[in-house]
């Protein structure tokens, strides 16, 4: 069984034009849960100054919660929000989180562009976030962003990479995801770092974060699954991208990962036919067109 993290509601539409409402939001969440979504990121508890698109991550979150409650979404349903300090987490136990994202990068320009901080200095945040969230007995996930290459400085060296993720398994999060995030890495590129990355954290430990920049995602993807890793993130048609991140395309498609595994005998559990109608629902919202909005099979001539 592969598994899955919906990336759409949060990674996908930070960087939107469009705003969404509350509501249309949570019924985005709710369709993508209809299809068989079972691990999917809801919010980023983030200054709406800066990811204006995310303002209101707590209403999102606090209604899905009672809807959790009341049974109307599955308890099983792993709602994921994104944590960037101590205040963030306090907002997110607020509106009942239950596990949180907190994320750093390889590249130091970056991280001084995405986060006003250094990579000590995020990492410093990381831990005073875990050390609260442990206390509430909350899940945590980390990410892990520019580990190939970086819109500013160009390729990063696995060391720095490894030296990160270290650092972040140490301190206690269970899973790591480990992020292309302007989409250049290439297949051999990914098995390099994947082969180092699994004697030091193992496979069940390492999630991949693939962009499409360059049509390579699903080459990644399937790299990595040849590997034994079997955690991929994905945001539905194709939504995401950094606005810290110039030229980079959005995340793999979910659509097309979910074909791809499908056609190989890998069990996913999401309905194809289903995301392709969310796709269809959510594009005019957005005022775009999305990838992997094509139908399941071709037509019969």
């Amino acid at each position: 069984m592969i598994r899955l993290v919906e990336l759409g509601p949060r990674d996908g539409l930070q960087n939107e034009g469009a705003r969404l409402s509350v509501e249309m939001r949570i019924e985005f969440i709710e369709k993508l849960i209809d299809c068989g979504v079972k691990n999917i990121e809801t919010g980023a508890f983030v200054s709406p100054k800066w990811v204006p698109q995310m303002d209101h991550s707590f209403e999102v979150l606090k209604t899905l919660r009672a809807k959790q409650k009341s049974g109307d979404i599955p308890k099983s349903i792993r709602l994921v929000n994104l944590v960037p300090n101590t205040q963030g987490l306090s907002d997110a136990i607020k509106a009942d989180v239950q596990e949180i994202a907190v994320f750093t990068s390889a590249s130091e320009t970056f991280s001084k562009k995405n986060t006003n901080a250094s990579i000590q200095e995020s990492l410093q945040r990381i831990e005073d976030v875990i050390k609260q969230a442990k206390k509430q007995k909350l899940k945590i996930r980390g990410y892990i962003s520019t580990c190939w290459y970086c819109p500013f400085e160009g390729k990063i060296s696995e060391s720095k990479v490894l030296n990160v993720a270290k650092k972040l398994n140490a301190m206690g999060v269970y899973e790591i995801s480990i992020g292309d995030t302007i989409g250049a890495a290439t297949p051999k590129e990914v098995r390099s770092l994947n082969k180092k990355l699994i004697k030091l954290l193992g496979k069940k430990k390492l999630a991949m974060h693939f962009h499409d920049t360059r049509g390579t995602a699903l080459a990644n993807i399937l790299a990595s699954l040849d590997m034994g890793i079997t955690t991929f993130d994905s945001s539905l048609g194709g939504l995401g991208g950094c606005p810290y991140a110039p030229g980079a395309a959005g995340n793999v498609a979910t659509e097309d990962v979910v074909y791809m595994l499908h056609g190989m005998g890998f069990k996913t559990g999401y309905n194809l036919e289903k995301l392709v109608l969310v796709n269809k629902w959510i594009a005019p919202q957005l005022g775009r067109t999305l990838k992997g909005a094509h139908p399941f099979k071709p037509s019969k001539t």
